[in-house]
C-alpha cells in the first residue's frame, strides 16, 4: 500500500533536470493544466519527481499564486497513484497552470485526473511505437 504523501524525495528540485526537462521534454495539455515531462533518472528512490508552476505574467499576487500551486500539489498528491501504478522507467515532470482566473479545487481535481491519465497514455502509446 503506498502512502499518500509528496514529500522531498518526490519534489522536483535540481535545475538541471529542470533545464533539461523544458529543453529536451515532451507535453501533454488539458486546460488549464500542462504537463512538461522527460524519461530520465533523477537521485529519487520515487519512480516520478514532480515541480508545479504558476505564472507571474497571469497571477500578479503571491497569495494567489501560492495557493492554485497548492490546490495542484494536493489533487496530484491524491491521484499520484495513476501515474506510479503504470510506469516502468522513472519519470520528471512538471505542471504548469495556464488559466488566467482561478479555478475550484473540484475542477483542478477532474483536470489533474485527465491530466495523468493523458500522460500514462502518451507514454505507453511512445512505447508501442518504439517496439
Amino acid at each position: 500500500m503506498m502512502k499518500n504523501t509528496l514529500g522531498k524525495q518526490e519534489r522536483l528540485k535540481s535545475r538541471k533536470l529542470i533545464e533539461k526537462l523544458y529543453q529536451e521534454g515532451n507535453s501533454v495539455k488539458t486546460f488549464p493544466l500542462r504537463m512538461m515531462y522527460i524519461q530520465t533518472t533523477h537521485t529519487s528512490d520515487f519512480p516520478c519527481q514532480v515541480g508545479v508552476s504558476v505564472p507571474k505574467r497571469n497571477f500578479k499576487l503571491a497569495v494567489h499564486r501560492n495557493r492554485i500551486k497548492r490546490l495542484m500539489r494536493e489533487t496530484y498528491r491524491l491521484q499520484k497513484q495513476i501515474v506510479y501504478n503504470n510506469l516502468d522507467e522513472p519519470y520528471v515532470f512538471m505542471i504548469s497552470y495556464l488559466g488566467r482566473e482561478e479555478w475550484t479545487y473540484e475542477e483542478l481535481y477532474k483536470k489533474m485526473e485527465k491530466l495523468l491519465t493523458l500522460f500514462i497514455n502518451e507514454v505507453k502509446n511512445k512505447k508501442d511505437e518504439a517496439i
